[in-house]
This record gives structure tokens, C-alpha cells and sequence, in this order.
């Protein structure tokens, strides 16, 4: 008889885990139905009537949430990446720093702006971008670096600004993963020149699509607002166009519906971080499966992912896509690996044909040996709706681990 519930058993969560997201309530309906009745469902107009708009009342208070001076909300989290970097002054032909453990945006957003990325490898504990090999990948036509706060852990601060600042770079934050983190008390993404979160539909702060520009002075937010606003300046009139620009405005009834989940998201941040240290304890005793080590510097962590590191000699040398399957089968079905591979392995870049002179981006023939093993064999994610689910449930996904550990033989023999 099995009891591996990939092989017929019974599951430890029958049920799954039964989390709704997006969550929306009255609160949510009202904010929306306000803007709806109001027939004003963009953030224009006036200087006066932008910062009274939805819009502009999240920008103020998102951005302040997360320290930094300055904020532009924007229709989607790509968007707002790209807009950071044409802000940061990345043109044609400029090189990029970039991670290879992330999600292909951090380094397609440069393309548009006929830049070419290049790839740093990560930290094999951390899997954040490895400082040394960010500035290994610095050459004379290096215009910029953007790096990434995967699942919410922070990338090293203290090792990576002093990077940017010895070389003279701007420092781009791609935070889309880091609603609410800090780094010694700051938030992430008011450390670079910019930095940008997303809004999709599923990340800790949702109102379907949308983004959002952080930026240290006003005049990158100036920047920032004329290339998403058709080339105007906020302090000129509406038929003032200034520069090649498009439109990537976020509506007012976006605005609306960020502002009532934002207050949900502050109060959820909290307990996110204590469920996953109730689920760290657990897989402790329970081994084979460890989340990122604990770093005092990250003084709050707003999670997308819960990663860990998988241990296959702690399950026999079980593969990790078997463990994954057999955990899933348990009614955990939000367990993964994040994402399919290395950003330098996607087809994009492995037929990319790039000019010879960026002798750092031949992609075919530079590995990141770390990110690619990592996303191949080691990287264990939880999405962050797991960790809303309650003490209960948290208990019973790390149950779901240690059934599997204990009934490995049934897997093997089953020659998954």
C-alpha cells in the first residue's frame, strides 16, 4: 500500500492550501466604485490634480513606505524597469550589469533601449548576484547596474553601492520580488539612483498590472515622468512635449485599488515573516531542505518566494523535480523552482548575435555556472500566498517534506 500520495496515498493536504489571492473586500469595491463615479479614471490634469489622484497619493505613500524621496506609478513593472534605466541614461551600445538568477526582464528591459546586458553570476548561498562578479563584468562601456532582490532577500548592499560608486555607475534596484524589505532598516529599492516593483497580478502588492519608479533626486524622477508621460514636464502645460516619449500612465482606478491593498499589504508583511520562521524551525529538524541564511542586515523581508536550497544526498540522491512532484502531489501545490532557467539561457540570448566589441555578453560561450546549476538542481521556492495560510498549514507543508524524506525508498523504487 503507498503512502506517498504521488503514488496513490493520501494526501497531507487534502484540501490544498486554500488561499485566495488576489484578496479583495468591500474596502477594495468602494475605493474603485469612488474613482468609477467620479469619470475621472486617469491620474492627468493639472500639477494640483495629479498629486490629489489616486495615483498620486499611492506614489507619495508607497514610496515613503519604502524610504525614498520620489515615486512614479507606471502601467506595468517592465515599464518601470525600462524607464529606470533610459532615466539612468543607459543609449545605444551601452552594457548593462546584470543577474542571470531572475526573471528574463531584468535584462530584456535593456534591449528596447538598443543596450546589450551583461551577465553577473550569483552567490551560491544567497542566490543574489555575486558583488565580485558584478564588478568583474564592469568594462569601459558599462553605463549602468541592475541588480535584483530575488524573492524578497536582499542582494549585499554594502558590497554592491560601493561598487557603483567607485566605478561612477548608476545603480538600478529591480525590487518587483521586495515589497516592504529593508537593508539595515531602509527599504530596498531607495538605495540605487532608481528602483522598481511590480503590481501583477501575483505579487505581495496587486492591482493586476502596474508598477511603480522609486528615484533618489527629483531631477531622475523629472526624468522618469517625461518619458512616461508622451515627453511633457509636470510643470508645463498639458500641450508641451519636450522629448520622444510614449504613454505608460497608470489609470486612477488602479490607483484606487493600490491604495486599499496597500493598506492590507503593510498589515500581511509581518505575518508573512513569522510564518516563515515557524516553516524554517520545521524544515530544520526536519533536513535536506534549508531556506537562505539568515542575514541581520535584511531587517524586514517582504516575501514573493520562500526559497531553500535542496539537499538531494539528504533524500538519497532523489532528483529535485521528483521531490518537487511528490510535495506538490501532497496538496502543496505551490511549491517550484521560480523560474525555467538562467537568464543567459533563454533562446532570446543564446541566438542573440552581438556585436564582437561587448566581449562580456557572448552569451553562448560565457556560463554563469552557479545561477545555471542553482535553477537546475538546487532552488526550491514557496510562493508568498503559502505563507498567509496560518500555523496549521505552515506545520503541514513542512509535514508534506518530512512524509516525502521518510518514504523516499517508495520513490526510488518507483524509479522516479
Amino acid at each position: 500500500m503507498p503512502k506517498l500520495a504521488v503514488n496513490g496515498g493520501p494526501k497531507v493536504l487534502p484540501d490544498g492550501i486554500q488561499v485566495a489571492w488576489p484578496r479583495a473586500d468591500v474596502a477594495d469595491e468602494e475605493a474603485v466604485l469612488k474613482v468609477l463615479r467620479s469619470g475621472k479614471w486617469w491620474r492627468g490634469g493639472t500639477i494640483d490634480d495629479q498629486a490629489a489622484s489616486e495615483c498620486g497619493c499611492f506614489e507619495r505613500d508607497f514610496a515613503a513606505y519604502q524610504d525614498a524621496p520620489y515615486g512614479l506609478a507606471v502601467s506595468n513593472g517592465t515599464v518601470a524597469l525600462e524607464l529606470a534605466l533610459r532615466s539612468a541614461g543607459v543609449k545605444r551600445d551601452d552594457e548593462v550589469v546584470v543577474p542571470a538568477l531572475s526573471f528574463v526582464v531584468t535584462a530584456s528591459a535593456v534591449l528596447p533601449l538598443c543596450a546589450v546586458p551583461v551577465f553577473a553570476d550569483c552567490d551560491a548561498e544567497t542566490y543574489q548576484v555575486d558583488p565580485e562578479a558584478v564588478e568583474k563584468a564592469i568594462t569601459p562601456r558599462t553605463s549602468c547596474i541592475c541588480i535584483v532582490h530575488f524573492g524578497g532577500y536582499s542582494a549585499d548592499l554594502d558590497r554592491i553601492v560601493p561598487i557603483a560608486e567607485k566605478h561612477g555607475l548608476p545603480l538600478v534596484e529591480d525590487a518587483a520580488h521586495a515589497h516592504g524589505s529593508q537593508w539595515r532598516g531602509k527599504g530596498l529599492g531607495s538605495y540605487g539612483e532608481f528602483g522598481t516593483f511590480s503590481f501583477q497580478q501575483f505579487k505581495a502588492l496587486t492591482c493586476g498590472e502596474g508598477g511603480i519608479v522609486l528615484a533618489k533626486s527629483r531631477e531622475g524622477w523629472e526624468r522618469a515622468y517625461s518619458f512616461h508621460n508622451l515627453g511633457r514636464r509636470e510643470s508645463a502645460g498639458l500641450y508641451d512635449f519636450y522629448g520622444m516619449a510614449s504613454n505608460y500612465r497608470m489609470t486612477d482606478l488602479q490607483g484606487a485599488l493600490l491604495n486599499s491593498q496597500f493598506a492590507r499589504m503593510k498589515e500581511l508583511v509581518p505575518r508573512k515573516m513569522a510564518a516563515a520562521e515557524r516553516l524554517g524551525r520545521r524544515l530544520a529538524e526536519i533536513g535536506g531542505l534549508s531556506p537562505l541564511p539568515r542575514d541581520e542586515r535584511i531587517t524586514r523581508r517582504g516575501y514573493y518566494y520562500y526559497l531553500a536550497k535542496y539537499d538531494p544526498r539528504a533524500f538519497k540522491d532523489l532528483p529535485r523535480e521528483a521531490f518537487l512532484d511528490a510535495v506538490r502531489a501532497e496538496g502543496v501545490a505551490q511549491i517550484g523552482h521560480a523560474y525555467g532557467k538562467a537568464v543567459n539561457r533563454y533562446p532570446l540570448f543564446q541566438e542573440m548575435d552581438v556585436p564582437p566589441e561587448h566581449e562580456n555578453a557572448r552569451y553562448r560561450d560565457i556560463p554563469c555556472p552557479r545561477a545555471e546549476r542553482i535553477i537546475r538542481e538546487e532552488l526550491v521556492s514557496l510562493h508568498h500566498v503559502a505563507l498567509m495560510a496560518g500555523d496549521e498549514t505552515i506545520d503541514r507543508i513542512a509535514e508534506a517534506v518530512d512524509k516525502v524524506k521518510d518514504n523516499v525508498d517508495e520513490l526510488l523504487q518507483a524509479g522516479r
